[in-house]
């Protein structure tokens, strides 16, 4: 089982449904509840965002592997979620 780190900024609409979604998938999916997720605001922590290649918020990382970047739908976050689990 692998982390999700996750960048978002508090003012995007994109990141605060999907933060929303994230707590729906896990409690819809056992097999992700153990699945760490690092919320990381890239305003807040632009030290850390600079370590990754992203432009576009909510972005999600399985690893250091970019797994989605931009707009964002449940089904996006459970494909965070199927990745991490691998």
């Amino acid at each position: 089982m692998k982390n999700i780190t996750m960048f978002i900024t508090d003012w995007c609409p994109h990141c605060k449904r999907a933060l929303t979604w994230i707590e729906e998938v896990k409690a819809e999916n056992p097999k992700y509840k153990d699945i760490k997720v690092e919320v990381i605001d890239e305003e807040k922590h632009p030290e850390v965002s600079k370590e990754y290649d992203y432009y576009y918020v909510p972005t999600y990382y399985v690893e250091k592997n970019k797994i989605y970047e931009g707009g964002t739908t449940k089904d996006i976050v459970r494909m965070a979620f199927e990745e991490a689990s691998k």
